[in-house]
């Protein structure tokens, strides 16, 4: 049974895949006018540019190309286009380059075509595959159940997650759903059926609640309304057609984000605490929980720093912005952006923090039980 339970579960995953990716019609949510279509530029008929004095090699003019569609109703047509280049839309052509281009049509009639941007999803998929073969290389079958976990995860939040939010279903539950959901996959796949494993399961929802409900308490009480990114304006259209809850979106945000760190501690911890009760069998819960809390000192920081140096790098660009403008204290400290993210950051951290005395609870509990 053990042998044939990866085997099993896995069956079950790809059951589970096709049930959320087929009952979805998210691919199908479509508010923009705009169609995107691979192209190729055949021709410059025109070009009025110079190079950029404050950033190198950007150039700054415009260009009248020739583009061929390649993809689409119009596959094999040709139109000559204007390419406009400023600073902050900057696609600078030569003959030959592979492009996206957006086209806006009303009543089958194309009232506009427009260069979008490079190809750029081959250095994805090598990107991708490259992962993918190291991880199968490095850790053999364990890798292998790594990237469908992986995988599975991201068809949970796409064709599960998001049709539910949707379809106006509160964000906090179906965020722990899928949180909890995603967990006992990726768990079962990489360690199978065992009491460590469901040690880590255990702290591992446990710590990702706290660190949302942290998030969400402090949130409420800062009257961050999550509405502070770039994309806030966008957000409210498509809560007004798509009916959306905003509200609570923040905390879903934390969930996800600090999962995999905080799944990353609890199975440590877990992992730690059954190979000392292996050791040591005479050993009781207590001198176990003692060890796990040993081991998870040296956990708690340098994963604390995994988190909040991945939301100040996601913030690098904002953070340069406030220092070149010398912003005042108060300003700074009260600025929505900047107490969101110290918020998600200190939120998830906190959550680390309390996965390793939970999960060694239970585990030095679960170790020693008939």
């Amino acid at each position: 049974m053990e042998k044939s339970f990866p085997i099993i579960l896995i069956a079950i995953v790809i059951l589970l895949s096709a049930i959320m990716v087929f009952s979805s019609n998210i691919l199908y949510q479509n508010l923009s006018p705009y169609q995107f279509e691979k192209a190729i530029v055949e021709d410059i008929n025109e070009e009025k540019i110079e190079e950029d004095h404050v950033i190198p090699d950007l150039y700054l003019g415009y260009q009248q190309i020739k583009v061929k569609i390649t993809t689409g109703k119009y596959k094999g047509e040709s139109f000559n286009i204007k390419n406009p280049m400023s600073r902050l839309y900057n696609v600078h052509t030569k003959i030959g380059d592979k492009i996206v281009v957006s086209i806006h049509e009303e009543n089958n009639t194309i009232q506009s075509i427009s260069l979008y941007n490079y190809q750029k999803e081959k250095v994805v998929y090598m990107l991708i595959i490259s992962f993918f073969l190291l991880l199968i290389l490095l850790s053999g079958w364990k890798g292998l159940y790594a990237i469908i976990s992986l995988i599975f995860t991201g068809i949970a939040i796409i064709f599960f997650m998001m049709p539910m939010l949707f379809k106006g279903y509160e964000p906090i539950p179906i965020t722990i759903l899928t949180v909890a959901i995603t967990t006992i996959v990726t768990l079962l796949l990489i360690d199978s059926p065992s009491k460590k494993t469901l040690s880590a399961i255990l702290g591992t929802i446990v710590g990702v609640i706290i660190a949302g409900t942290i998030s969400y308490i402090a949130s409420n009480i800062a009257h961050i309304s999550g509405l502070t990114s770039n994309e806030a304006e966008g957000l409210i259209y498509i809560a007004e057609h798509r009916n959306v809850k905003i509200k609570g979106l923040t905390f879903s945000a934390i969930l996800i984000a600090s999962l995999g760190a905080i799944m990353d501690v609890a199975m440590s911890i877990a992992s730690s605490i059954f190979e000392l009760e292996k050791s040591n069998p005479k050993s009781n819960s207590k001198e176990l929980l003692k060890s796990g809390m040993s081991i998870g000192k040296d956990i708690m920081g340098t994963m604390s720093n995994t988190l909040i140096l991945a939301f100040a790098g996601s913030s690098l660009n904002m953070i340069l912005f406030i220092i070149a403008y010398g912003m005042p204290y108060r300003q700074i400290v009260n600025l929505d952006f900047l107490v969101a993210e110290v918020i998600q950051g200190i939120s998830g951290s906190i959550g680390i923090v309390l996965t390793v005395p939970i999960t060694a609870i239970i585990a030095s509990r679960m170790a020693k039980s008939n």
